[in-house]
């Protein structure tokens, strides 16, 4: 069964939550490297080719597409999956496509951006620049917060501290 029978319609833009992480020692500054995790098939990098999995989804891209229509604070597995991102857990990173931090130290920081992303338009300039997508920024999903941010809410999750 084709999902587009589950939902009814296939929309011609969608909202993501992009999570991107930092090593600097502070987390705002116009100095600030903001680098992007990539998962599996979701969108994200405006130049990687839509991927075709049906029937099967991957689950956690799935999640982060759902999480988009809400806040993070009905998504609490998403602080507790940005928490293992910030000791580069080989769990969580096993479970996306691309980790920016994999070789070497954990980020700092890491933040969640939410956009709007479209396809780009047949024969456009950026179809022609090689991109499948347009984005812009909506707004913040969650501001940067490090490993001693989230220690207090994760000991209130009943979730243990992950360790690097």
């Amino acid at each position: 069964m084709l999902l587009v029978f589950c939902y009814n319609s296939v929309t011609k833009e969608r909202t993501e939550i992009i999570l991107q992480g930092t090593r600097n020692k502070t987390s705002y500054g116009a100095d600030v490297v903001w680098q992007e995790y990539e998962f599996k098939c979701k969108p994200g990098n405006v130049k990687r080719r839509p991927c075709l999995i049906s029937p099967y989804h991957y689950r956690l891209d799935w999640l982060m597409w759902f999480a988009a229509f809400q806040n993070y604070q009905h998504n609490p597995w998403l602080v507790h999956l940005t928490a293992k991102l910030l000791v580069n857990d080989p769990g969580a990173t096993s479970l996306i496509a691309h980790n920016p931090f994999e070789n070497g130290p954990p980020p700092r920081y890491i933040r969640a951006e939410h956009y709007l992303y479209e396809f780009t338009k047949f024969g456009s300039r950026d179809a022609r620049d090689g991109k499948w997508w347009s984005r812009r920024k909506i707004a913040t999903y969650f501001h940067p917060i490090s490993m001693k941010d989230v220690k207090e809410y994760l000991r209130n999750q009943g979730w243990k501290i992950p360790r690097s």
